[in-house]
């Protein structure tokens, strides 16, 4: 396997966990009140570790940062 594709397969990797996170952070924020901070969190990406820290899902916010992260820095790899 070449650079590239191990870099587009961790990539993909990357961004298919955060999604993942993210779905679950909103499905907590759904789960308890107020419940239209799931629907903001959404929407505005970034919302969803932070009311999601403040609700007690540590796990799920540091999955969600965690993998952003690595989003983030295997997409500057990609590009050199």
């Amino acid at each position: 396997m070449s650079r590239d594709e191990l870099v587009s397969a961790a990539l993909v990797l990357a961004f298919a966990s955060l999604v993942t996170a993210h779905v679950a952070l909103v499905a907590g924020l759904a789960s308890r009140p107020p419940r239209w901070r799931s629907l903001v969190a959404l929407v505005i990406a970034p919302l969803a570790p932070w009311w999601g820290w403040q609700n007690g899902m540590h796990r799920r916010t540091v999955a969600w940062v965690a993998s952003a992260v690595a989003y983030v820095v295997l997409r500057l790899v990609a590009e050199r």
